[in-house]
């Protein structure tokens, strides 16, 4: 049994645990407020719940310990991204998020008063508990209109502090006031229709002819084209991930497959195996320009004989189109192999199953390119 009692102003919660009379601040002068806390507390003891109050956690401390949980369950490349949305939110109150390289620190020394990218002013709550929907809100809102941050960054930040708050309180670390997630009352910013860019035949035919005369530039680009792989997905290939013909797929087939090579350790994004049929032009090319035998395994070696570097690749593909005077990228190339295939007719469901999406990131990318094949299926009389 629990009651109120009031020291000056303020009402205090006291109760009984273990034979030991307890006694803990409500911060409150209000009875009508202090009595809606006695009611959540004695609901939460009824329940059985082990923090029946909401507790007082430095924010630092949770943070550090969600950075811990993030690198001993998500890929490095992924928890990194997270980590920039955090460091923006609550400044560096935890060494997780203290920035480590000579370079990042003088360049945010160096940024002027003025700049437009210098660090706003993060949330401002010691404790964790005391993160409020208002706080989380205010937040974003001078992001976005200081920093001019797009619509789908903002909800990127808004998506990373409510995996943060949920799983503080899923794991028991802290107890948020009423057991609400406040920034799950945050609205989200209304984002724009996705803008995709793919390239047409007589353009895919000009990049492959660009790349002519650097064939492992060349066999990458068509893989990405004809393949519609991700650029990890094809640094990462292995000579036995190509399988030149089977009785179902006589052009062969590119498993995309998770790995741990020289005790490097990677998977798809989606973290699901696939395989891709290769087509009859895909085939040609790989058949040309892979020999039988890669350097140390890999199906695409650079010039060292290794496994290409993602952003090496990238900076060398970006050197020939730049000379070229093409503006095409990776993820051009993924969204030609979807687009084309979109346009041929072939199902949503089919595109998202060879490219490793789900069926609703397929409709959004490319179902407006199915719209002319369904003017048949319109007419009410056939």
């Amino acid at each position: 049994m629990a009651g109120l009692k009031k020291r000056g102003s303020t009402y205090y919660l006291q109760w009984y645990e273990g034979g030991r009379q307890r006694r803990r601040s409500l911060e409150t002068d209000a009875y009508q407020v202090a009595r809606e806390k006695l009611r959540q507390f004695e609901s939460a003891q009824h329940r059985g719940e082990a923090h029946p109050l909401p507790t007082k956690t430095p924010v630092g401390d949770v943070v550090e310990a969600f950075v811990a949980h993030m690198r001993a369950h998500r890929p490095e490349r992924s928890w990194k991204r997270d980590l920039s949305c955090l460091r923006e939110s609550f400044g560096e109150v935890c060494p997780a998020l203290a920035l480590t390289t000579q370079r990042a620190r003088r360049c945010r020394d160096l940024r002027s008063p003025a700049d437009r990218r210098r660090k706003l002013w993060p949330i401002g709550a010691t404790h964790f508990e005391e993160i409020t929907t208002v706080m989380v809100s205010d937040f974003l809102v001078s992001q976005v209109r200081v920093k001019g941050l797009a619509p789908k960054t903002a909800n990127r930040y808004r998506e990373v502090l409510c995996k943060l708050v949920n799983w503080a309180m899923k794991s028991g670390r802290v107890k948020m006031p009423m057991d609400r997630n406040p920034v799950a009352s945050v609205d989200r910013y209304a984002e724009r229709a996705p803008e995709i860019r793919y390239l047409t035949l007589p353009q895919i035919k000009d990049q492959l002819s660009v790349l002519s005369e650097k064939p492992t530039l060349h066999a990458m680009v068509a893989t990405l084209i004809y393949g519609g792989l991700r650029r990890e997905e094809v640094v990462w290939l292995r000579e036995e991930d190509f399988v030149r013909a089977t009785a179902k797929a006589p052009n062969g087939l590119l498993r995309v497959e998770a790995k741990t090579v020289d005790g490097q350790s990677w998977q798809p994004k989606t973290k699901r195996n696939r395989a891709v049929p290769v087509s009859r032009d895909l085939r040609q090319v790989l058949h040309d320009s892979v020999p039988p035998i890669a350097g140390d395994g890999w199906l695409f070696v650079s010039a060292e004989g290794k496994r290409w570097d993602p952003d090496n690749f990238s900076r060398a593909l970006r050197d020939v189109n730049k000379a070229a005077g093409l503006p095409w990228t990776c993820l051009d190339f993924r969204h030609t192999f979807g687009s084309q295939l979109a346009q041929r007719g072939v199902s949503l469901y089919q595109i998202a199953a060879l490219m490793g999406n789900s069926p609703e990131i397929c409709r959004r990318h490319y179902a407006a390119l199915v719209t002319e094949e369904m003017t048949a299926v319109v007419d009410f009389v056939p």
